[in-house]
């Protein structure tokens, strides 16, 4: 969900908030209880720290420029880059693991390998205290 919400608010001229009404109508069947606010927070803190998350994300990338990046797959490393950082009651484990998922369901047969890749490389920032909150 919060994918698709960073999606349409990227992509069209709408804002987050916009963006998460339609999404969510759209839906067929309603979000579990918490996944709409728990959505709007992680897409909301994103979208505040663009930038940021793409100076993070291009400084794991070797031999690559982030222009190069499929567009799902950068804003899938920007949104597990956000929960890793941010959300403390998220273990670090399962937003890569579902990151990866998810880039096996919107983007290319090579997108899981690179998205773990990067997110393994951001994690072990984490970890030595060389990234923190946003």
């Amino acid at each position: 969900m919060a994918l698709q919400c960073l999606y349409a608010t990227r992509l069209g001229d709408s804002s987050p908030e916009d963006s998460l009404k339609f999404v969510a109508s759209e839906m067929d069947e309603p979000p579990l209880p918490g996944t709409r606010e728990y959505c709007r927070e992680l897409l909301l803190a994103t979208v505040d720290v663009q930038e940021w998350a793409a100076e993070i994300i291009a400084g794991k990338l070797e031999n690559w420029e982030l222009s190069r990046v499929t567009f799902i797959d950068r804003l899938i490393l920007e949104l597990a880059l956000v929960e890793l950082v941010n959300f403390d009651d998220v273990p670090p484990k399962v937003s890569i693991s579902e990151a990866i998922e998810i880039a096996k369901i919107y983007s290319t047969d090579d997108s899981p390998a690179f998205i773990n890749g990067v997110l393994d490389a951001i994690y072990h920032d984490i970890l030595q205290g060389k990234l923190s909150r946003k």
